[in-house]
């Protein structure tokens, strides 16, 4: 197959022709040739061949980047920027100009048909690509090869010569300075940025300077030759237009002194994730990328582990070393009031996991902390356990891999048996963490499948086997997947026994297929569609036909989410080389071993560190706040002081109830109402990610689990349940036992504690409130005596709230200050009754004074303090007091308190017991102030 392009694309002509606009005011390409005329021509003859020549000066050249900013409604330049050192210096006498477009928008297309369009206008023939990897130079390369008859087409077939410099042909320079056709030079920027020997290049006293020094040797570009001349010399004389591909990976000081002895006429920096967007004069930012549909819409299958608190999780978080010490930060399980969660605690050596988990009984035996050695990444137990980074203890780690592989597969079938009768390939692939999980390496260079090639070739040979893909890949599993590492220039491949190949030919064969061609990895016929990768893909790679991308980390992955998923954001192609755009099958799918609202915030989080608005995060930043006035001399108005008279006392509550009660109901509630227990599962969440103005936003599409096999040391089942409830053992024993559900406990020990302690204490706050049924029982509420401290709110507290600043959202402005104490009602910005109660109260003539309770005035109870929303007094035939609670309709104007939380209904209760005290004093749950009054 071969790749066709739509030169039509506006958003990549829109770049294009902002980077030719910069230079408006040369001589254009008619005029060009090679000449010593500075006024005539956009080339220059020099002692070592041709060079560009800048005519314009550099305020025509300021005032052009301004032209082009004002047309893209781009803050307007202060100056031609240059990049600068950490110290703030500057380097270089060229300007940078800087283009941002989102992954997969093809910005190596725009900034190589900009090379041709300049050429074309003003007659421009030197350029420089600069890349930071190896996978980003071969993904230029690729490029390179694939669209040069494309281009030739659209230019009239222009000579055009590229080369990769190699540091053992440097006489290659030669040619690139000679050549009067555009010359492409690609040069990654390790070979040159070592620079020992020209010292007039690098500040004596610079930070930068010196580290090229302490190197050693400099790069062979920088080495004087026997002919006496430095291959670089060759490259500054043509004074070249730069092109940065991914220059947030080139902002070292040492990298910036490197591309300034390019002697560049100008560079043009091309990312989606500038670090220092100098002179931007074009932005294709993600929620445009997203809206516009030129790239793939974005789905997140979501594998975690549903809470299993059964294991001694134990992870190593950091390490931090002294003088005299060292610690680390773990995170482990710890009880909370709410149950067990995963809290990050720091150790030195001595300390007890046990004590530190607020005596969790999985960390009991031997878990004290024995060694920690930061510089291996490892912290040892007394019991011999060792954790290191990366590799948690007491995880379901493996299932959870498993499963995201499972995922991937099932993904790559069901996506195949869609797409590949429609000519288009899907591929997926795997980020992996350590090499080793995939491919081990033996000393004698030989190689063994690691875990995840074992467990990849199984799973896909039960997706091959199922009826519903018949004869979709007919290909073994061993054919299907592959991987380009590092270490495989000195192994031989695990592969070389199925091809017959040398260990040379199946490392060049991967290395090309994978990195280079990318037509022949596109082709139904060509097995490979798994590929995996430690980190050589995570930047410059991509491929049109990447369906699925999986990231297999045995701890949270901590790769940036934009640059994970750039790797598959391109529109698919088909066996024609022709883009798809059709939005229901542009759809990538992200394995990840987070929750997909989680990998949504991170990933919106990304977009606003790089400077992405959305409008979401700007109300959020913009809210305006107001500031709420306590009026003057409140403590003197009459209608004031008669409301607060009549409910400022203070309570204390006594409870009573039959522990027998307790237990019978206690025991029939876990009986009747807990759960099934089952095995701990993992959970497989799939969800769509949209990208638009108002941020980043999953919404779940699909949900299904899996048991995993586990074997636990069964815990006090009492003790952990006392201590979570506060009763005694001896009737935790018997609602235990009563409840006939004990069996259950196996399965799952922690989640019967949690599910059987929570029962208990729903009841148990039941009890405390309502008591046992009988007369007298439940909780009751007497009035402290005037001579006990406390015995009232002290009305002096309002002053504290005065001037308080609260967000606009949550307040509503009174008219009438004679009716209230403040300028402002502090309400629930989501409360339309709260809002609609305080308009009724200020309208009504016959409310003559009225005041949201302040936070303070809270009334205890045995579920939690209690406090009521307003207090109001109301003239009728006689004058009433009121306290109010607030809450939704449920139908029509009736309130239904099952529509309120538990713990809220009974606080309401014990609200209602209390100002049973107050005679003077009426206390209603109702919706509208007409309910309260009628």
């Amino acid at each position: 197959m071969k790749l066709q392009f739509d030169a039509h694309q506006d958003y990549q002509l829109e770049a294009i022709r902002a980077v030719v606009a910069l230079f408006e005011g040369q001589p254009d390409a008619s005029q060009t040739a090679v000449t010593r005329n500075d006024a005539l021509s956009s080339l220059a003859l020099t002692e070592t061949g041709i060079a560009n020549r800048r005519v314009i000066d550099d305020t025509q050249w300021l005032a052009n980047l301004h032209a082009v900013q004002e047309a893209h409604g781009i803050e307007p330049s202060d100056a031609l920027a240059a990049m600068t050192l950490d110290d703030g210096t500057p380097v270089g006498g060229f300007p940078n100009f800087t283009v941002e477009m989102e992954t997969g928008t093809g910005k190596t297309y725009v900034y190589l048909r900009t090379v041709h369009e300049l050429s074309k206008t003003y007659g421009f023939k030197k350029f420089v690509i600069v890349v930071p990897s190896v996978a980003i130079r071969e993904g230029v390369l690729s490029s390179l090869k694939i669209t040069r008859e494309h281009f030739q087409t659209l230019y009239g077939y222009e000579r055009m010569e590229f080369m990769v410099y190699d540091s053992g042909k440097v006489n290659q320079l030669r040619n690139f300075a000679l050549s009067d056709a555009i010359q492409i030079l690609v040069i990654n920027i390790d070979a040159f940025a070592k620079d020992s020997t020209e010292a007039g290049a690098l500040d004596a006293n610079s930070a930068a300077g010196g580290k090229a020094r302490k190197k050693g040797k400099g790069n062979v570009i920088n080495q004087v030759r026997e002919t006496g001349v430095k291959p670089i010399e060759f490259i500054q004389a043509a004074h070249p237009v730069v092109i940065l591909d991914e220059p947030q990976n080139l902002e070292t000081d040492i990298r910036k002194q490197a591309i300034a002895r390019l002697h560049p006429l100008c560079t043009l920096r091309y990312s989606a994730t500038h670090r220092n967007a100098y002179n931007l004069i074009y932005s294709l930012d993600p929620v445009r990328a997203y809206e516009l549909g030129l790239v793939k819409q974005i789905g997140v299958d979501s594998v975690i582990e549903l809470k299993d608190a059964n294991q001694a999780f134990i992870e190593v978080e950091s390490f931090k070393t002294g003088k005299r010490s060292v610690s680390a930060k773990l995170s482990i399980w710890v009880n909370q009031a709410s149950g067990p969660a995963k809290k990050s605690v720091t150790v030195k050596n001595g300390d007890d996991l046990y004590a530190l988990s607020s005596q969790r009984e999985i960390y009991r035996n031997g878990f004290i902390v024995n060694e920690i050695d930061a510089g291996e990444g490892f912290v040892t137990f007394a019991n011999d356990v060792r954790v290191a980074v990366g590799r948690p203890h007491g995880a379901l780690t493996d299932a959870i891999l498993r499963m995201q592989i499972e995922a991937t597969v099932r993904r790559h079938f069901e996506k195949a048996s869609r797409l590949h009768p429609m000519g288009i390939k899907v591929l997926s692939v795997f980020f992996i963490d350590r090499v080793a999980n995939y491919r081990a390496y033996a000393e004698d260079g030989t190689t063994a499948k690691g875990k995840f090639a074992l467990w990849f070739e199984e799973i896909y040979a039960q997706y091959q086997a199922r009826e519903a893909f018949a004869g979709l890949l007919t290909a073994e599993a061993t054919a299907v997947h592959n991987g380009y590492f590092s270490q495989d220039k000195r192994a031989v491949s695990p592969f070389e026994t199925l091809t017959g190949r040398t260990n040379a030919d199946a490392e060049a064969s991967a290395f090309e297929l994978i990195m280079r061609d990318k037509e022949r990895l596109l082709g139904l016929d060509e097995p490979l569609a798994f590929i995996f990768s430690h980190s050589a893909l995570r930047e410059g790679w991509d491929n049109p036909n990447v369906f699925q991308i999986c990231t297999l980390a045995e701890s949270s992955s901590e790769i940036k989410k934009r640059q994970e998923i750039g790797r598959g954001l391109r529109l698919a192609v088909n066996q024609d080389g022709e883009r798809v755009r059709d939005p229901a099958i542009n759809r990538l799918t992200v394995i990840a071993n987070e929750s997909y609202e989680d990998f949504a915030n991170q990933l919106q989080t990304e977009m606003v560190e790089a400077g992405v608005r959305f409008q979401r995060e700007m109300v959020q930043n913009e809210r305006d706040k107001v500031t709420v006035r306590l009026r003057k001399g409140f403590e003197t108005d009459p209608q004031f002081l008669a409301l607060w008279e009549r409910i400022r006392a203070r309570t204390r509550y006594s409870v009573d109830y039959r522990t027998d009660e307790l237990i019978a109901k206690a025991a029939g509630r876990i009986k009747a109402k807990m759960p099934a227990i089952e095995r701990p599962k993992v959970a497989l969440t799939r969800a769509e990610i949209a990208i638009g103005t108002d941020g980043v936003v999953g919404k779940q599409t699909g949900y299904r689990t899996q048991t995993v096999e586990a074997r636990y040391v069964m815990p006090d089942f009492v003790s952990q349940v006392q201590a979570k409830t506060g009763l005694a053992k001896s009737t935790v024993a018997h609602i235990l036992m009563d409840s006939s559900r004990l069996n259950d406990a196996v399965n799952n020990p922690q989640a019967f504690i949690d599910h059987a302690s929570e029962l208990i204490n729903a009841v148990k706050r039941e009890f405390l409130v309502y008591g046992d049924g009988s007369d007298g029982s439940g909780v009751k509420y007497v009035k402290l005596e005037s001579t006990e401290t406390s015995a009232v709110y002290e009305m002096r507290r309002f002053e504290r709230d005065d001037l308080m600043e609260v967000f606009a959202s949550n307040v509503r402005a009174v008219e009438k200050r004679e009716k209230t104490l403040f300028s402002h009602i502090v309400i629930d910005s989501n409360s339309g009754p709260e809002h609609a109660f305080a308009q009724a109260c200020e309208d009504n003539a016959d409310v003559l004074f009225y005041i949201k309770l302040p936070r303070w005035f809270q009334i205890e109870t045995p579920v939690g303090p209690y406090n009521p929303d307003w207090a109001l007094a109301y003239r009728n035939d006689t004058m009433l007091y009121f306290v109010a609670e607030t809450k939704k309709t449920g139908h029509g104007d009736r309130v239904q308190l099952d529509l309120l939380r538990p713990i809220e209904d009974l606080r309401i209760e014990c609200g209602k017991r209390h100002f049973k005290n107050f005679e003077q004093v009426r206390f209603k749950v109702v919706a509208t102030l007409e309910e309260l009054v009628g």
